[in-house]
């Protein structure tokens, strides 16, 4: 089963909001998540941003990919830069 972490959009419309979750990836993009670690509210002012790090870094490891604006999301959290440095620390 091929894992990702990947955004799932709420809210109403024009007024996006999104749920970080982890998802199988043959599921739709609001269907059935394994788990959510967060969110991510665009529309607001500053952007907000709530991820929980360890959750993400414990599915990092399990081997779940994380998709490309979910990675941009981790990196500028400096999630990305953890896990990196973990995986380097590990090998």
């Amino acid at each position: 089963m091929a894992v990702k972490i990947r955004l799932a959009r709420t809210g109403r419309k024009k007024m996006a909001y999104y749920r970080v979750v982890v998802a199988d990836s043959r599921m739709p993009r609001d269907g059935r998540c394994i788990a959510y670690v967060g969110t991510y509210a665009p529309r607001e002012n500053p952007v907000k941003v709530v991820i929980d790090e360890t959750a993400v870094l414990k599915w990092l490891g399990k081997g779940a990919q994380p998709t490309e604006t979910v990675k941009s999301l981790l990196k500028k959290q400096g999630t990305w830069k953890k896990f990196q440095a973990g995986k380097t620390a590990a090998a």
